[in-house]
């Protein structure tokens, strides 16, 4: 366990000073591959420092840590880059948060509910508190993504400034709602709960951490992160490069960035699926996509102060279809609080479809 806690400790640090070496510059083929062992090595760590703060704070607060977390680094990242990517980069919050709800909403949850269910046949959940979650993440994606591209004002899949500033309003205060009613008025809806429907309020093989254990974990979850998504962007024009060397759009950009992003909540979520916590996994997938949302818009629109150019915010008709199916999916899905690997599959297939018609549209 000491040898476990060095490693988890030292990896983000020596991560961060990798970002500082490489920052700003362009880097051979080589230095990629170690930066890319740092990234790795950081989402493990992660992920580690996150199940340790979840622990200690507990269910639902241990997910929403972990959400919050992870989608401001994902705002810097996003933010960084349309500063300095010039037109290219006026659909990649678009693309970027589109990316994060289709794997979150298919990936993350279909990979849980299968686990789930090879583990104990039938998946368990409370329908009441996901089925509230995912409304939410159906209404925020709806009023920044689909609405920019029906609207008038302006040419194109854009919002107004004042549409965009009243979707930015609107998106930060259906999220900080759902926050209120997930940790405080029905907490026991986003509990992990039993076969048999007993809510689990906590857990019982192990002690919780130390307050100090507790703190130093949160402290170096951050250091963590900013290093993934620091290495992220020094890797980023390999990947652009290596999107345009393969001749596939450049929304594909926006995809790997939300994969990466999202690598630490996938292994979470995966282990608490595992580990009989659905609920836990449902969580961080769903709070992940409501995240995803309702704090990039209003990032987005605050930063568009300082930035250029249009943004680009609605998507096409076939981002459209994939957006309506995956909520209607996940709808018939959480409904009976019960699931099996049918459904999980299914999530996964739909996944498998937005990443094959990311690459080829």
């Amino acid at each position: 366990m000491v040898a476990k806690v060095k490693w988890t400790v030292s990896v983000p640090v020596l991560a961060i000073a990798a970002l500082i070496l490489t920052w700003g510059r362009d880097l051979p083929p080589p230095v990629v591959v170690v930066v890319g062992l740092f990234l790795a090595g950081s989402v493990l760590a992660a992920v580690h420092h996150a199940e340790v703060v979840a622990h200690k704070v507990g269910e639902p607060y241990g997910s929403l840590v972990l959400a919050v977390a992870v989608t401001i680094i994902e705002v810097a990242l996003i933010v960084t880059l349309m500063i300095s990517g010039g037109e290219k980069t006026q659909s990649l919050a678009r693309d970027t948060v589109f990316a994060a709800v289709m794997i979150t909403c298919n990936g993350i949850l279909g990979l849980s509910l299968l686990v789930g269910a090879l583990r104990r046949r039938i998946a368990v959940f409370n329908p009441e508190g996901t089925g509230g979650a995912l409304a939410a993440v159906a209404t925020i994606a709806t009023l920044s993504l689909v609405l920019p591209t029906f609207t008038t004002s302006r040419p194109g899949p854009e919002f107004s400034p004042a549409q965009l500033g009243f979707a930015a309003v609107a998106s930060l205060g259906l999220y900080l709602l759902f926050v209120m009613v997930q940790t405080r008025r029905h907490r026991d809806y986003f509990l992990p709960i039993t076969t048999a429907g007993k809510v689990i309020d906590e857990e019982e093989h192990l002690d919780p951490p130390t307050g100090r254990a507790a703190g130093l974990s949160l402290g170096v979850l951050l250091v963590a992160l900013i290093a993934v998504v620091g290495l992220a962007k020094g890797v980023s024009p390999s990947i652009e490069a290596g999107v345009a060397g393969a001749g596939l759009p450049q929304s594909v950009v926006g995809v790997v960035i939300a994969l990466l992003v999202l690598l630490p909540e996938t292994i979470a979520a995966v282990r608490a699926a595992a580990r009989d916590r659905m609920q836990t996994s449902l969580n961080l997938a769903l709070g992940s996509a409501m995240a995803s949302i309702g704090l990039t818009i209003p990032a987005i629109a605050i930063a568009m102060i300082w930035l250029s150019g249009p943004l680009v915010l609605g998507l096409g008709g076939t981002q459209i279809v994939l957006l309506v199916l995956t909520m209607l999916v996940g709808t018939l899905t959480v409904v009976p609080g019960r699931a099996n690997v049918l459904q999980g599959g299914i999530h996964l297939g739909l996944l498998a479809v937005f990443l094959f018609l990311a690459a080829s549209p």
